[in-house]
């Protein structure tokens, strides 16, 4: 059994190709990434800030929604299926080609806090008008940390996935 190593293999190439494995390692990453998300934002984060994280609900501030439902539907389809896409087709190949001896782990940590740089500052700050960052107030920083869980989550997957597949 191979291990996962922290080092990028030198020979990798920049896009993964698209085939049923490619299609399964970004739907148990989506999975396994939002999975982690959730129990991050609705069990762990009450107990440090004292109410969850409302990803929903930014989602309705942004696009102007009455229905909290189809807020939780966007975002669980944006982590479960956008993201992973966006790890890897547009993180992974970027940092691949600009920073190629740099550890996937940073990697996915970079892509965790650009999530976290998207969510609170284009979409809350820019679109729904809220302060930069919520203000860095707790929840902003509970925020962060699970962004960067979710990129984590994905890029261990990703790196699971492709060391038993060769």
């Amino acid at each position: 059994m191979q291990t996962m190593s922290l080092e990028q293999p030198s020979s990798m190439s920049l896009f993964p190709p698209l085939n049923s494995g490619t299609v399964a390692t970004l739907l148990i990453a989506g999975l396994a990434a939002d999975l982690t998300w959730e129990v991050w934002a609705r069990m762990i984060t009450p107990l440090i800030v004292g109410g969850p994280l409302e990803p929903a609900a930014l989602v309705q501030s942004v696009f102007g929604l009455k229905s909290r439902l189809t807020g939780e539907i966007i975002h669980l389809v944006v982590g479960f299926l956008f993201y992973p896409i966006g790890y890897l087709y547009i993180a992974r190949p970027l940092q691949r080609f600009i920073l190629p001896s740099l550890p996937w782990v940073l990697t996915a940590l970079g892509f965790g806090a650009g999530l976290f740089v998207f969510s609170l500052y284009i979409m809350a700050h820019l679109i729904a008008g809220f302060p930069p960052f919520l203000g860095w107030v707790p929840l902003a920083w509970c925020s962060l940390f699970g962004h960067l869980l979710f990129g984590l989550i994905v890029g261990v997957v990703v790196q699971l996935r492709e060391s038993m597949h060769g």
